[in-house]
C-alpha cells in the first residue's frame, strides 16, 4: 500500500526546552515523517533556554494548516510567548478541530489552555502548570503520556520517547 508521507509542524519560539524540540524532529524523520519547524515570525532564529540555535523553517504567517498531519509543542518557556500570537493559537485549535494529532509536552500544555481544547480531556504536562490545565475543564492526570482521542500529553523531558511513540501511533492509523 502506498501511503502519504505524513507532516508535523513543530513549533519554536525562544526558551524553548532543546530536547522537545529536537529529540521529536531527529526520531520522527527515522520513522519517515517530515518534520517542519514553525515559528512566530519574530526573526529566523530561536534560542533554547541554554541558547541552542533552531532555525524556523517557515513562520506561521507562511503555512497552511492543511498542509499538516498535527503539530508538537514543545515546552521550556516557549509555549508562554507561542500563545500570545493568534494565529499560532488558531493554527493549533483549527488542527484539533479536524481531528490531527496535537502533541504537548511539559509547558506546552499552556498552549492547549490558550487554544481552547482541554474542557473535557484527559490531559498531563509539567506539575508547575497542573492547575492551568484543570482550570482550563482538563482532567489532569500524573502519567508519562496521556492520550485523549487527538490530543497526546506528556509531563517532561524523561518522557519523550513515550511522548512521540504515541505520535508515532497515531499518524501511522
Amino acid at each position: 500500500m502506498n501511503q502519504r508521507v505524513k507532516k508535523i509542524a513543530i513549533l519554536v519560539e525562544d526558551l524553548y526546552q532543546v530536547l522537545e524540540v529536537w529529540y521529536p524532529i531527529l526520531r520522527l524523520k527515522e520513522d519517515g515523517i517530515i518534520t517542519q519547524t514553525i515559528g512566530t515570525g519574530s526573526k529566523e532564529i530561536y534560542g533554547s533556554k541554554e541558547g541552542y540555535p533552531v532555525k524556523a523553517e517557515a513562520s506561521i504567517e507562511d503555512v497552511d494548516p492543511k498542509e499538516f498531519d498535527g503539530v508538537i509543542i514543545p515546552g521550556g518557556f516557549a509555549p508562554d510567548i507561542l500563545r500570545r500570537y493568534p494565529k499560532i493559537v488558531g493554527f493549533v485549535r483549527r488542527l484539533h478541530d479536524e481531528g490531527k494529532v496535537v502533541a504537548a509536552i511539559c509547558h506546552g500544555g499552556w498552549l492547549l489552555v490558550s487554544a481552547d481544547i482541554l474542557r473535557g480531556r484527559k490531559a498531563t504536562c509539567f506539575f508547575a502548570i497542573k492547575d492551568d490545565l484543570i482550570a482550563a475543564g482538563a482532567e489532569y492526570r500524573d502519567e508519562e503520556v496521556v492520550v485523549d482521542q487527538n490530543i497526546i500529553t506528556s509531563r517532561k523531558p524523561e518522557d519523550l520517547t513515550a511522548f512521540v511513540l504515541e505520535i508515532i501511533r497515531f499518524l501511522k492509523k
